[in-house]
């Protein structure tokens, strides 16, 4: 009986504590989401954490865990958040709140900087509700890339997905100098049918005029001039200039007017300050200059604000025009010249291997990066790429001409870079104790090696004129004029008729870049900027001919070899 009896009891007690730990439970479950409510996440993490463990009698492990992240979040313990999340979708992954789930795990992995794999977890999120919230998230994220090649992966990933596209296309067009830039900028802007001027400033509707006034700001220094004939100190300025002049006498005998006028910087920020204050300045339809660098913020500033285009007609950098819609480099920048080498020379070295020199100058820099990059990717090997100062220009020769083996006579027939193993050097850089170098081991090595270079070159009478035919020289050549050239004839003759002597480079270069805008004002009107971009080739006059489309430098480069005493194209990119 006594045993009876206390057996009832067991049974009573344990009944009564399994009623007392259910109600537990919800009074538990419902105390810490008042402490989560009332913003006490540490208590509320703590008050959940026994919850998040499985029993037959507790209905709340679900809910408890999900809070239990949200408190750690909400804590900025985003490590704790993300494992809790994480295992929440292991362990339940057909709960009924999953999308919720995905989204906060979505947007921590995206506060993380995981952007593929948190772009990814919001994708399975199915309740349009939480879309408007999905899409704040990804705003959040993406407007702090400020690394383009990230972006452009990600727009690889979800080319759909118009946030993605929206802050691709803010980031190129931060830097539509670059061609590449422009071109898939406009490509995004016409599939999600984008209003093109939130991401490019527009040009005014282009005006059509009987004379077109052309505003040259150069440092002519005409104070400091006398009239000997002796050469100038800015002789390369004057010289360009007086091309200008006679291409305006040309253009006016084929029914094309300009009015040029000249102003003189004086090299003074101050005198440039005081010429774009003149009424006259903001009245002109095209402002030609600065020759340089320093004296173009100023320039800039008055262009963009004036809304008036400015053609740089010596520069190739591309810094000088950034973030100004109307404003454009008559030469093609650095990047562009590094680019299109790595083009040609992969595609014309029979052997692919290739050893890179530059300078320790910005410009060789861009060069030489620009071009390893495109020279890689289009299948040549960089062996090394040498940064060269005057302390170690010894470099060239250890690397190229230190000979192992020698003939009966006693000459290299075999050096430390075995003969015929390299294909192409190319010399990203117009320092002649570079290039020299190079030339000269090129010499010694008596061997295939293709070195590209500068048609720069050629103006520092540096290297006997022969070797230029006889080594395996390339140059690349935007403003290169064949000897045949009619054009070239005909000014020539002009120049000579005018001044008495035999036209310099900066002379060609006036000329010609006076004749190309010219001929774009008058088929394309002052805003000249869409008639540019709508063809890929514009011929030359003197030169070879141009390329801005989606640019605004020129895209084409000629590269050019001596043969038979005269420089000839071999291709144009």
């Amino acid at each position: 009986m006594v045993k009876k009896i206390f057996l009832v009891c067991v049974i009573s007690v344990l009944c009564i504590n399994l009623s007392f730990a259910q109600v537990d439970f919800n009074k538990q479950y419902f105390n810490a989401k008042t402490l989560f409510r009332e913003g006490k996440y540490n208590l509320a993490m703590e008050s959940f954490k026994p919850l998040t463990q499985y029993d037959q009698n507790n209905v709340f492990t679900e809910y408890a865990s999900f809070y239990y992240a949200l408190s750690a979040y909400n804590l900025n313990f985003k490590a704790v958040s993300k494992d809790a999340f994480t295992q929440l979708k292991t362990l339940h992954p057909k709960w009924e709140k999953m999308d919720e789930v995905n989204f906060w795990l979505g947007k921590i992995q995206l506060e993380n900087k995981e952007y593929f794999v948190g772009l990814k977890t919001l994708t399975l999120i199915t309740d349009k509700k939480l879309q408007k919230d999905v899409d704040q998230v990804k705003r959040n994220a993406l407007r702090d890339i400020t690394d383009l090649e990230t972006l452009r992966r990600i727009n690889i990933e979800y080319p759909k997905d118009e946030i993605v596209a929206t802050y691709l296309a803010i980031a190129l067009s931060k830097n539509t100098v670059d061609p590449n830039n422009l071109a898939q900028l406009e490509a995004i802007i016409g599939t999600f049918g984008f209003k093109k001027s939130d991401f490019i400033p527009e040009a005014p509707k282009t005006v059509h005029k009987d004379v077109y006034s052309v505003s040259a700001l150069l440092p002519l220094m005409v104070s400091t001039l006398d009239p000997s004939p002796s050469m100038k100190r800015n002789q390369n300025v004057l010289d360009m200039y007086e091309g200008m002049k006679l291409a305006v006498d040309t253009l006016s005998k084929q029914g094309i007017k300009l009015s040029l006028r000249a102003y003189d910087t004086e090299r003074s920020n101050d005198k440039i300050k005081t010429i774009l204050a003149t009424e006259e300045l903001k009245n002109t339809d095209l402002i030609v200059g600065p020759f340089f660098q320093e004296e173009n913020k100023f320039i800039q500033e008055f262009s963009l604000n004036n809304k008036i285009n400015v053609f740089n007609p010596v520069s190739n950098n591309a810094e000088l025009i950034a973030g100004n819609p109307y404003a454009f480099l008559y030469q093609p920048s650095f990047e562009v010249i590094g680019k299109k080498s790595g083009e040609f020379l992969a595609g014309y070295a029979k052997k692919k291997n290739c050893i890179v020199y530059y300078g320790t100058s910005k410009r060789d820099s861009i060069l030489a990066a620009n071009f390893n990059q495109t020279a890689s990717e289009n299948g040549l090997r960089i062996l090394s790429s040498n940064r060269l100062s005057r302390e170690n220009f010894g470099k060239v020769l250890t690397m190229l001409a230190t000979p192992t083996e020698y003939d009966e006579f006693h000459y290299p027939k075999q050096f430390t870079l075995k003969k015929d193993s390299l294909g192409s050097i190319f010399v990203a850089s117009d320092d002649a104790l570079i290039y020299a170098k190079v030339l000269s081991s090129i010499e010694t090595r008596k061997d295939s090696v293709i070195v590209l270079g500068s048609e720069a070159w050629l103006d520092q009478a540096v290297v006997d004129a022969g070797k230029y035919q006889t080594l395996p020289v390339v140059l690349a050549s935007p403003n290169f004029s064949s000897s045949d050239n009619a054009y070239l004839k005909a000014f020539t003759k002009k120049f000579v008729k005018t001044h008495g002597r035999a036209p310099t480079t900066y002379a060609k270069y006036g000329y010609e870049f006076m004749l190309f805008v010219g001929h774009q004002l008058k088929k394309n009107g002052v805003y000249f900027q869409e008639g540019l971009s709508a063809t890929n080739f514009i011929p030359g006059y003197l030169t070879e001919g141009y390329n801005f489309q989606f640019s605004r430098d020129n895209q084409l480069i000629p590269f050019v070899r001596f043969k038979n005493g005269k420089r000839v194209v071999i291709e144009k990119r």
